[in-house]
């Protein structure tokens, strides 16, 4: 049978003939007491050899194994000489599993790692980037202080790798190396910043999570990055999502103003009754004044609602913990539903969240009300969960559910579990004090329980009544002679005190069982409990000074067996009481005192929910769960008074206008003059646009077409804010070259009109209807048939052409060359080249006939509704503004763009005389201003034309925007579109002008 089963073992191939050969002489090889002993070391021996083989595959089978040791919890560390020599294996499974093992093992085998530094530094510019990541991991996992500079220097360079799952493990790094060294904070900082930009939903979260650990205070370093992480928070994985929650709940907190105000001020209305009429008119403008939310404020808490679904209970307990701490109390309500759907999972989450829930229940009871049977107690539940869940009833319990619960506490009380019964009955008690219409109910309850059989219930109720007792003593003299009766069977320390203290408290209503039950106590006194000990001695001193007579002697017994107690305390207490009651020579002025001091009206007892205190800690936190702060805990600040300047925010303009503005062209003042390449005007205008485009880009010998358009359909995807400029650019081009068309005789642009509207209905139609090929088959007929009628016309197209290239070269404007976008030109088939609104004065002297019509402007295909803020309402005290770019012919001039300028006045008074004065311009830039506005009404709002010419420039225009009192620096700077106008021509007429520009 041996043989067989060796045979066959021969014939399975290398690992698992090892492996079963292994098992098969560890369970026959042993021999004595050492069998156990050498089996283990023949194991390891094993696959040391296996390691050192010089087949992959037994390598292979060796690293899967000894990766499976580690997550099963065995020790592998003595096998890393072993597989350390395997780092430079050439095999990427194997070095992918060495890299595994050597995470693990290279804190405790620093001097090992060491030696093998080299191979990681070579690893990390391997061109596999799994093996790149595993390297950098391994490197920061040896905690040596001396390759911190190489720790260093590969972290900045995986920040710059192309491969985000690389920077993510730089991210990764960065912690592990700060707590190495805190002394590059500043460097590692750095790198945090530039991750921060990082555009990848892999970094996001964890170069967060860097920057909470490296430099939480560091705010400035999200106010450019807000939005985009707000925005990307929907893809990011989970637990970066959870980072990322936390960290935006502090910097909301910090950045702008309470959503809360506007509740808090309509409380006060009947406060100020002695104030003058003028601070009683200013408080109640102050209360009516809306409270408007900043748009970063409602854009976090629309992107976080979406996670409220997530299946991971911490994303939804962030988002909860969000809105609590930073949402508008109307719109808090919603968490409520998520919470008490995590109630479903496992104990451990069940734990956390009714701990949260408890906390919230306190201040905002109407969130959960509606869900109050979730919260009813299951047998199966263990006694935590039982215990939050009996706090958070509590918590709801009112007028209207109070019966409901109190039938659900009767059945509670009769648990098995005496620790969830005992809780029930201090809740019962926290209901009677809560609510005074029940209390009389519990109460009468509570004494029922006094004959329980059970001493722990008995001893919570006497606790309770106690409690409850002091509220009213004086109408319940016989349950307090009911509870003395319960002396002589209660044992429980706390009850008996209870008792005894009760007694001693209305000893003058009960003056016949005091000084009985006094006696009684004297003879137990040696055998009761330490906390009893004190009620007894407290009980005599009462008696003595109301009662003399019957227990003077008793009193004097019961303080000499304490004189002599074990117990310091109970010494202690002895001679206080002694030298305060019993007068003598050496007594002080105390004891004319002692009545009024032991037998003073003592202060109700305030039942308060323990979870009270714990809602200065942010939720969801571990600090919140302990109830103390915990190390790394950061503390939620207060909301400020008045919101910082939200234009640190403010990037997405400027980032646009450069973005899409060619390197090295974009603040050219003195232009070469050129025509613009409608290859790239209407991008994303119409299907039939981009089809026809990319079959006159192949046929005219446009180079790297597919790979241009690729990249724009990338970009497209993955920036919204690139595809909102493309959109921009686009239909710009358009408005410049309608700007242009006016110029020029009216007969002249009318043939070529009615060509183009039927060429673009034809071709649009075609487009729609048809595929690629048969809508750019379409256009191309069309611009051959139309090529052919006008085959007259080319001489004289010549000619102007040749004239307006020594017009080029002879003037100094400026155009923005546009050939470095990527080229999609439209499907019409009209030769219509673009000109610029510069080049109208040269051309007004050619004399064009109307057979020589060339020129037609399309109306915009797309004219966006983004408006661009001029002056934000804090910074403007009130008055805000925003400018938009309509798109439309400016009426006040041919050159210049028109903009629409729309003021609000968001403060309660009338804003008087807004106008415009000190304009700050770049030579040779005109703008025509708006009339000045006598007023404007509050809350009012009025939109107004201007009109500017940026003389083809993106350059800035500035100027100070001024109300009767005050003055406002503002500046307008145009998108590259924004100075375009959009321009038809045929893919004949386009090759003609690719040939004539070279």
């Amino acid at each position: 049978m041996s043989s067989n089963s060796f045979a066959y073992n021969e014939q399975s191939g290398g690992g698992e003939a090892t492996e079963l050969g292994q098992e098969a002489t560890s369970t026959i090889s042993p021999s004595g007491a050492f069998g156990l002993f050498s089996s283990d070391l023949k194991k390891n021996e094993d696959l040391k050899q296996m390691l050192e083989s010089n087949k992959d595959s037994a390598k292979l089978d060796a690293m899967k194994r000894i990766v499976g040791m580690i997550a099963k919890g065995k020790n592998a560390s003595e096998l890393f000489p072993a597989v350390v020599k395997n780092v430079a294996s050439k095999n990427i499974e194997i070095k992918k599993l060495v890299y595994v093992y050597l995470v693990r093992y290279a804190e405790e085998q620093q001097d090992l790692a060491l030696l093998s530094i080299s191979t990681f530094q070579r690893a990390l510019k391997d061109p596999n980037q799994l093996i790149r990541a595993s390297a950098l991991r391994v490197l920061s996992s040896i905690r040596v202080p001396i390759i911190v500079p190489i720790m260093m220097l590969a972290i900045k360079e995986a920040a710059a790798d192309l491969s985000p799952y690389v920077r993510k493990n730089a991210a990764h790094a960065i912690q592990k190396l700060y707590s190495l060294d805190p002394e590059q904070k500043e460097m590692l900082i750095e790198v945090i910043e530039k991750l921060l930009k990082d555009k990848s939903i892999l970094v996001a979260g964890s170069v967060v999570m860097a920057f909470e650990e490296v430099c939480p205070d560091r705010i400035d370093l999200i106010h450019k990055n807000y939005r985009k992480l707000c925005n990307l928070l929907v893809d990011v994985e989970e637990w970066g999502q959870v980072v990322i929650i936390h960290m935006l709940t502090r910097y909301a907190r910090t950045q702008f103003v309470s959503p809360w105000r506007e509740d808090d001020g309509l409380e006060d209305n009947e406060k100020s009754f002695y104030d003058s009429d003028d601070e009683q008119k200013e408080k109640t403008d102050k209360r009516k004044k809306p409270y408007t939310m900043d748009p970063d404020h409602r854009l976090l808490i629309r992107n976080t609602k979406p996670l409220l679904q997530s299946r991971n209970a911490a994303v939804v307990m962030a988002v909860a913990q969000l809105y609590w701490h930073i949402s508008p109390k109307s719109e808090a309500g919603i968490i409520s539903k998520s919470l008490v759907r995590l109630l479903r999972s496992n104990r451990e989450v069940q734990y956390i969240v009714l701990q949260n829930i408890a906390t919230m229940s306190i201040q905002r009871k109407g969130m959960f009300e509606p869900y109050l049977k979730s919260f009813y107690v299951r047998s199966t539940d263990p006694t935590m969960i039982k215990t939050l869940k009996l706090e958070i009833l509590t918590n709801l319990a009112n007028e209207a559910n109070i019966s409901t619960l109190l039938r659900e506490f009767q059945t509670y009380v009769k648990s098995q579990d005496k620790q969830f019964a005992a809780a029930t009955i201090q809740t019962i008690g926290r209901c009677a004090t809560n609510i005074s219409e029940v209390t009389d109910t519990c109460l009468s309850g509570l004494v029922c329980l006094l004959s329980n059989r059970d001493e722990i219930v008995v001893a919570e109720s006497v606790v309770v009544i106690k409690k409850l007792l002091q509220m009213q003593p004086a109408q319940h003299g016989e349950i307090i002679k009911h509870m003395a009766k319960l002396l002589d069977s209660i044992t429980v320390p706390v009850a008996r005190a209870s008792i005894l203290w009760l007694i001693g408290e209305n000893c003058e209503r009960v003056p016949k069982i005091a000084p009985d039950v006094l006696r009684k106590m004297a003879k137990s006194f040696t055998s009761e409990d330490d906390l009893v000990k004190l009620q007894i001695l407290n009980l005599g001193a009462k008696l003595y000074l109301t009662n003399s007579k019957q227990t003077k002697l008793l009193t004097q017994y019961i303080l000499n067996l304490g004189k002599y107690d074990q117990n310091y305390d109970i010494r202690d207490r002895t001679r206080f009481i002694r030298q305060l009651i019993v007068p003598n020579e050496k007594s002080g002025a105390l004891s004319k005192y002692a009545k009024k001091i032991f037998l003073a009206q003592k202060p109700a007892p305030l039942l308060e929910s323990p979870f009270k205190d714990r809602d200065h800690f942010q939720l969801g936190t571990l600090s919140h769960t302990l109830n103390a702060k915990a190390a790394g805990y950061l503390e939620l600040s207060n909301w400020p008074e008045v919101a910082p300047d939200p234009s640190v925010r403010n990037v997405e303009v400027i980032d646009l206008a450069k973005e899409w503005t060619p390197a090295g062209k974009a603040k050219n003042e003195n232009p070469t003059k050129k025509f613009y390449s409608e290859s790239e005007e209407e991008e994303d205008s119409s299907d039939s646009s981009s089809d026809s485009g990319s079959e006159s880009g192949s046929e005219s010998g446009e180079e790297d077409e597919e790979g241009d358009s690729s990249e724009d359909s990338s970009e497209d995807s993955s920036s919204e804010p690139e595809s909102e400029s493309g959109h921009q650019s686009d239909t710009e081009n358009r408005r410049a070259a309608k700007r242009n068309s006016k110029t020029k005789g009216k007969g002249d642009s009318k043939d070529g009109k009615k060509e183009n509207e039927k060429s673009k209905t034809s071709d649009s139609s075609n487009a729609e209807s048809s595929s690629v090929e048969e809508s750019s088959s379409d256009s191309e007929s069309e611009s051959e048939s139309e090529s052919e009628s006008e085959s007259r016309k080319v001489t004289k197209e010549k000619e102007k052409k040749a004239k307006q290239d020594r017009n080029r070269l002879a003037t100094d404007a400026s155009l923005l060359d546009l050939d470095d976008f990527n080229p999609v030109s439209t499907p019409v088939a009209l030769p219509t080249p673009a000109l610029s609104p510069s080049l109208i004065a040269d051309l007004e002297g050619l004399n064009l006939s109307t057979s020589s019509s060339v020129i037609s402007v399309s109306t915009p295909v797309f004219v966006p509704m983004k408006t661009h803020v001029l002056l934000h309402r804090m910074s403007g005290k009130g008055l805000a503004a925003h400018y938009s770019f309509p798109r439309q012919p400016c009426i006040f001039g041919d050159k210049m763009v028109s903009v629409q300028i729309t003021l609000n006045n968001t403060t309660d008074k009338k804003i008087e005389n807004i106008h415009i004065r000190e304009k700050k311009l770049p030579i040779g830039m005109q703008m025509h201003v708006f009339n000045p506005i006598e007023s404007l009404e509050p809350e009012g709002s009025i939109t107004v034309s201007m009109g500017i010419d940026f003389c083809d420039s993106t350059q800035t225009a500035s100027f100070q925007l001024c109300t009767k009192d005050d003055c406002f620096s503002v500046n307008i700077q145009p998108p590259v579109g924004e100075l375009l106008l959009p321009v038809a021509m045929s893919e004949k007429d386009f090759k003609k002008e690719q040939e004539f520009h070279g």
